[in-house]
């Protein structure tokens, strides 16, 4: 398994009510499973914003209100080899007829893995975290970019992170993982040398911490954390919330809105 060096994010609207079913089934069965055979591609998994979920965010700006769902994809060696086929493979099933047209990317593109931590816990390393089962997600998105390494195909270990231990979104991701349910935090940041590739996410940084207890138990204490790491670091933060684990056919979270 090739090291991840960095995480392609899509954060998703259904345009229409009606369409969550045939947008979850379509993504599950057809479209995520053809980005694994692509070299470089790692991992894959989707989390959806229920509307509970979204009642539970502590910052909603309109940008991103409207996102029920979140993808990332974790990409390794080889980097550039692999964005190129990930967007190109994009293009052919869309030419197929193989893509939902009732969606709306309000977010999307390749960020470079800028650090990574686990709690002492769980036992696994930093790197298994993504790997490692979870019950949901606690997602900030911040504008601004938090410091990239300047190779961007060297590996970030938990030992040598890219930031000194005083970097804001390291002490972030420490503060995170003192609350109950946070098994462990990745941070990405956009960085401009994959824009060649056609993603253009702006300046941004982006906080996973992936939970092994209910997203909607650990978002209040979690919320907490961000807004005390804006109010220190005067950020602007444009989301920060839980998102929950999706099960393969169970997807009635949006039946009552159609």
């Amino acid at each position: 398994m090739a090291n991840v060096r960095i995480g392609f994010f899509s954060f998703t609207e259904i345009t229409d009510p009606a369409e969550h079913r045939s947008y979850n089934e379509w993504h599950q069965l057809d479209h995520m499973p053809e980005q694994f055979p692509i070299p470089g591609v790692v991992f894959g998994q989707r989390w959806v914003s229920t509307p509970a979920c979204r009642r539970a965010r502590a910052f909603d700006d309109p940008a991103l209100a409207s996102v029920h769902y979140m993808t990332l994809y974790l990409m390794g060696d080889p980097v550039d080899p692999t964005l190129e086929e990930f967007r190109a493979l994009g293009k052919r099933l869309r030419a197929a007829g193989r893509f939902h047209e009732h969606r709306r990317s309000r977010l999307s593109g390749p960020f470079a893995v800028t650090g990574l931590q686990a709690a002492p816990r769980v036992l696994v390393s930093a790197e298994s975290i993504p790997f490692r089962p979870n019950l949901g997600i606690y997602v900030t998105v911040r504008t601004g970019r938090h410091a990239v390494a300047s190779d961007p195909s060297a590996p970030v270990s938990a030992a040598g992170q890219h930031g000194a231990a005083d970097d804001p979104d390291v002490s972030l991701a420490r503060a995170l993982l003192e609350v109950e349910g946070v098994a462990g935090v990745w941070t990405f940041a956009t960085d401009g040398r994959f824009e060649r590739h056609g993603w253009r996410p702006g300046e941004k940084t982006i906080t996973v911490c992936y939970l092994d207890a209910p997203p909607l138990s650990a978002a209040p204490r979690l919320g907490d954390v961000v807004r005390a790491a804006v109010n220190e670091n005067s950020w602007s933060v444009v989301f920060a919330g839980p998102l929950e684990t999706i099960t393969p056919w169970s997807w009635d979270w949006f039946d009552d809105d159609t």
